[in-house]
């Protein structure tokens, strides 16, 4: 069995792992993911009872319990590079054996659901919309960079987004993941069911254009226009693909719920949108409670 080097998996004096400050034992089997740091506590202020709170950077985790489950909620801040740091040390807390740096022979599945807000791409999806990524196609490359990501992928929807979109060859190949069908179902009554991009940035890779013009300022009419097995792209953000991604390969059951605060095609937004995301955080918790 494979002893994981200090250089790889590196453990504070503490004994928390290196990012998230967390030990083994401070997170729970369910996992809130959250970009924003402060809205670590509009999740948590719903709790029953709160255990523990680390923050280091922009990694803040509260664990408690919520109706009697327990729960952590976890900020990730922006971006596929924060979430290959967050999804791994997640991982590591509930499945190595910190005193040994070996895997542990009997895994833990946790369940990682994550909140956030994103961009409707078609013109019908309303500005409060939820919206959860039963596919997410990710434009950031991550997955692309660990063994196995064939496995877990749509390969033929890849195919068909590349050679549809007229993929540029200069940027990361796109992937294809699905949610947990089960945290799918969970929501299916009050969500979109929805195909979402998961963007590598906010501005020129979501087609945005403020002083540097994009190379291509037709990607987005040709994502919108994208039909596959009648399914249309719903939405962007920037972290659903790769969650899904590793935890796909990590074994855990994992899914993205958004809500539009944006809407792209017909150029609106909504910046006060933290009403929107209040119903959404008490909608998930009492789903998940039931779980």
């Amino acid at each position: 069995m494979r002893t994981i080097p200090s250089s790889e998996l590196i453990i504070n004096s503490d004994g928390s792992v290196f990012h998230l400050h967390l030990k083994p034992g401070e997170l729970a089997d369910t996992v809130i993911l959250v970009g924003d740091p402060g809205r670590v506590a509009l999740v948590a202020r719903h709790f029953d009872s709160c255990e523990t709170e680390r923050q280091s950077r922009e990694f803040h985790t509260i664990t408690g319990t919520y109706k009697g489950k327990p729960i952590s909620v976890v900020s990730t801040g922006i971006g596929s590079d924060n979430i290959d740091i967050v999804m791994t040390e997640l991982d590591a807390l509930v499945n190595v054996d910190f005193a040994t740096r070996q895997s542990k022979a009997v895994p833990t599945r946790l369940t990682i659901l994550r909140l956030g807000t994103s961009g409707a791409l078609q013109n019908d999806i309303p500005l409060g919309s939820l919206i959860f990524s039963r596919t997410s196609i990710g434009m950031d490359g991550v997955l692309n960079y660990y063994k196995g990501r064939d496995s877990v992928c749509d390969l033929e929807l890849e195919r068909s987004f590349v050679r549809d979109i007229k993929w540029d060859p200069h940027h990361a190949a796109p992937y294809a993941i699905n949610a947990s069908e089960e945290l799918y179902s969970l929501f299916s009554d009050v969500a979109i069911d929805g195909i979402t991009l998961s963007a590598v940035g906010f501005y020129a890779p979501q087609g945005r254009w403020i002083r540097l013009e994009p190379n291509d300022t037709e990607l987005f009419t040709r994502i919108r226009e994208f039909r596959y097995n009648g399914r249309r792209i719903t939405n962007c953000e920037m972290e659903g693909a790769a969650i899904a991604g590793m935890s796909a390969l990590m074994g855990h059951r994992a899914g993205t719920m958004c809500v539009a605060i944006a809407q792209r095609a017909v150029h609106t937004s909504n910046a006060d949108y933290t009403p929107y995301v209040e119903r959404m955080i008490q909608l998930a918790l009492d789903r998940l409670a039931g779980m």
